[in-house]
């Protein structure tokens, strides 16, 4: 599931994964075994099942004893934090309630309000000259923008947390990555016990569950995770559907924007983590005729689930069933959040570029590779010019913008090997400095 076959079409993998049933043996990384859960109904058996199936990873028997080595570009993504992801019972409700409390109290308008002036400022930088890459100039930078505000975390500090959680999410120099990631945050959290303002990491650190340091940590971990790699995907992802879709693109001429249908559509079919809810039996479990062995990771694919065929119900407009957020007491306790933060992403982009079109025939557009998530290497598109409408955000106004990612004409040429954009926070850096 690391390849590049599998991220150009996992639909196909997930097909011929059903054909052994609900559940499949897989390779995450080279020599990293699990097993797979593909069907609807199984899935919501372990995510629910909590008599039977455990979150926490230091029951990874692979992982004990030295069969999946500490620096397999996995580990990162599956390793025991002491975070309400990978923990269980009291520990976890203690955990978890120290998120969801910290994220009620930032206001609805509020978010709003900060998502609508990153877009602003960042549609303006790219408006005039007709083209942009949605991906590394939109919906990799904004929701880092969006975060800065949340976490009350200076701009350096930002830059080596998200380079440091993008690398681990592409398995690029995971160890080194998780190293920098949790010294990087020790230092915001140092600086928020000492200087509280109104900002999420400082609402945790004051919250009555007395969150130590290093679960302080490790709870900006597993909300940092959440806030950027999927949620650049869901954006992405809604964009490319709503430009490249007839079914939504037909609709965009006519004034009529259904971007709450287009993202049910993505979250059901294209879930921006596709794989992942990864659990442990706790003891020996038969489940259809299949040993799953106590201690070997249960990999729940979001993605294989929502599109079994065994869900005849195939409206997906509205219809909020899907286990994109996870299902069970592990399910996201942000997803409201993350789903304003996207749908104002994508009403804003529209509204500014009514007729912006791919620049690539979508079939072309090439996706990163990776077992977890369900993300696009860039999304290049044209417009006509369209003016600024001037700084509204936080950022000043910036000299002539770089080359951004592959161009095309959209007459089916196949276009550059495209790389991974820069991390969207130093491409922000440089911008605030002048660069």
């Amino acid at each position: 599931m690391y390849g590049p076959e599998f991220a150009t079409d996992p639909a196909a993998f997930y097909r011929r994964a059903r054909a052994t049933g609900s559940t499949t043996p897989v390779e995450l990384a080279p020599g990293v075994r699990a097993t797979l859960v593909t069907s609807y109904e199984a899935a919501l058996h372990v995510l629910r099942s909590t008599e039977t199936f455990a979150k926490d990873p230091r029951r990874w028997n692979d992982l004990n004893d030295g069969t999946v080595p500490p620096d397999s570009p996995v580990v990162p993504m599956m390793m025991y934090r002491p975070n309400a992801l990978f923990s269980d019972g009291e520990e976890h409700r203690r955990l978890r309630g120290a998120i969801t409390d910290s994220l009620a109290r930032v206001e609805p308008n509020t978010l709003r309000g900060y998502v609508e002036r990153s877009a602003d400022t960042l549609i303006d930088r790219f408006a005039p000259t007709g083209k942009a890459d949605l991906l590394g100039e939109y919906a990799q930078v904004l929701p880092l923008l969006v975060f800065n505000h949340l976490f009350g975390c200076p701009a350096e500090l930002g830059l080596r947390l998200v380079e440091g959680m993008s690398a681990i999410f592409d398995g690029v120099d995971a160890e080194r990555a998780n190293e920098q990631l949790t010294a990087t945050l020790f230092q915001l959290v140092t600086l928020k016990r000492k200087q509280p303002g109104p900002d999420v990491t400082s609402w945790l650190s004051l919250h009555p569950a007395q969150l130590t340091d290093e679960e302080m940590i490790h709870t900006l971990v597993l909300l940092m995770g959440a806030g950027t790699e999927p949620q650049q995907n869901l954006i992405a992802n809604g964009l490319r559907l709503l430009l490249a879709d007839d079914r939504f693109a037909g609709d965009l001429s006519g004034g009529s924007l259904p971007v709450e249908d287009a993202l049910d559509e993505v979250l059901w079919t294209d879930p921006p983590m596709a794989n992942y809810a990864v659990h442990y039996p706790k003891r020996d479990v038969m489940y259809e005729g299949v040993l799953l062995k106590a201690g070997d990771p249960l990999v729940v694919s979001l993605a294989a689930a929502n599109t079994d065929p065994a869900l005849t119900n195939d409206q997906r407009a509205g219809n909020r069933a899907h286990l994109a957020w996870s299902a069970g007491p592990h399910n996201c306790p942000a997803q409201s959040e993350a789903r304003l933060i996207a749908s104002v992403a994508v009403e804003k982009l529209l509204d500014r570029l009514p007729d912006v079109e791919l620049a690539l025939p979508v079939g072309v557009l090439e996706w990163r590779p990776g077992p977890f998530h369900r993300a696009l290497a860039a999304l290049p598109v044209t417009f006509p010019p369209a003016p600024a409408v001037g700084a509204t955000a936080e950022a000043p106004a910036s000299p002539a913008r770089r080359s951004a990612g592959p161009y095309g004409s959209g007459s089916g040429a196949r276009p550059p090997e495209p790389t991974r954009p820069k991390s969207g926070w130093a491409r922000l850096l440089s911008w605030w400095r002048g660069e």
